[in-house]
């Protein structure tokens, strides 16, 4: 859900606009033209990538590093044949 505030309420009662944060995006208005956006946290996280990568939600939580030290792929080049 978001709310609009005036810059004026913005001014006076913070508090309420951070409370309005938590259900969604709060919009505030400079002579009735949007001019700020205030997110809570997750929300911003989320937007900016931020949050956990893939790795991070699959890896279980009792895994521990390890070296990974793959042999290394014997390939022989071999000539083109044009025909």
């Amino acid at each position: 859900m978001t709310a609009t505030f005036t810059s004026r309420e913005f001014n006076r009662d913070p508090g309420s606009i951070k409370r309005a944060a938590q259900s969604g995006p709060v919009f505030i208005t400079d002579r009735n033209k949007p001019s700020l956006v205030v997110l809570a946290i997750r929300d911003y996280e989320r937007l900016a990538g931020h949050g956990a990568s893939l790795f991070d939600v699959l890896m279980p939580d009792d895994a521990q590093d390890f070296d990974f030290d793959p042999p290394k792929a014997q390939i022989a080049a071999r000539a083109a044949e044009l025909d």
